[in-house]
């Protein structure tokens, strides 16, 4: 396996984790958003924090997509 097989895989794998955190963010604030008992405090955190995985995400899928010469 070449390094450069070996930095794809470990984005890949990254990615994966961003992802289920991302999506595990989003349950947690509809969960709050349903139960009525959350302050607007925890809400902006939470919506914040899923922001900046959704960035880093996209950072990281872009390193993964070859270059292409428009």
């Amino acid at each position: 396996m070449t390094e450069d097989n070996l930095d794809q895989d470990s984005i890949r794998s990254e990615l994966a984790e961003l992802r289920q955190e991302h999506r595990d963010l989003d349950h947690s604030i509809e969960a709050l958003i349903e139960t009525g008992r959350s302050d607007v405090l925890q809400l902006q955190r939470l919506k914040k924090k899923k922001l900046m995985l959704r960035d880093k995400i996209q950072v990281l899928e872009t390193q993964l997509l070859p270059d292409i010469i428009a």
